[in-house]
């Protein structure tokens, strides 16, 4: 039997699955996707193009949402007529706000969550007690003059701030 699939047919199918992979939410920010987000690391379509494994990495090791991300993404692949799907979660390297789409941190602006300030750097040789807090404007009315309120916000990968001019509490999306 003769193979008729080409290289084309394989990259134009991986392509399309990244398309459907962009409407897939974060279930817990839904107005941005898991592509969007940068969960998502890569897809890989087999020869025969019946089946695909979409690689995940988790926004922190043990987030309760990792479950039912690799469902939604299982489903809207099998809905586009993918038979197989293999979901395969990689811990390293740690997922990192840096992998957030511009697209995506718009829309976390837009939806009332400060983007994450500054780009991750290493800083396995900064004494924390001599780290900054970032300068995190407010995504209502643009303010830079903010204060953390509480490291922890409505979920471990989010502070909570207060704008001291609108006076309006927001999360931001910690630097990662």
């Amino acid at each position: 039997m003769v193979n008729t699939h080409t290289d084309a047919d394989t990259n134009g199918l991986q392509a399309q699955i990244w398309q459907w992979l962009e409407q897939v939410p974060d279930p817990e920010i839904p107005v941005i996707s898991v592509v969007d987000l940068g969960i998502v690391r890569a897809v890989e379509v087999q020869e025969d193009q019946a089946a695909c494994k979409v690689v995940i990495t988790p926004t922190y090791s043990g987030c309760p949402a990792m479950k039912v991300i690799a469902t939604d993404i299982v489903a809207v692949l099998q809905q586009h007529g993918v038979a197989e799907v293999q979901i395969e979660t990689r811990l390293s390297p740690a997922w990192s706000t840096d992998w957030m789409s511009e697209n995506g941190r718009a829309q976390l602006k837009n939806y009332g969550i400060a983007p994450p300030a500054q780009q991750v750097v290493d800083i396995s040789s900064i004494s924390r007690l001599h780290q900054r807090a970032p300068l995190v404007a407010c995504p209502r009315c643009g303010s830079p003059s903010t204060v953390c309120i509480s490291q922890f916000g409505s979920t471990s990968c989010k502070s909570l701030y207060q704008c001291k001019d609108c006076l309006e509490p927001f999360d931001y999306f910690k630097a990662h």
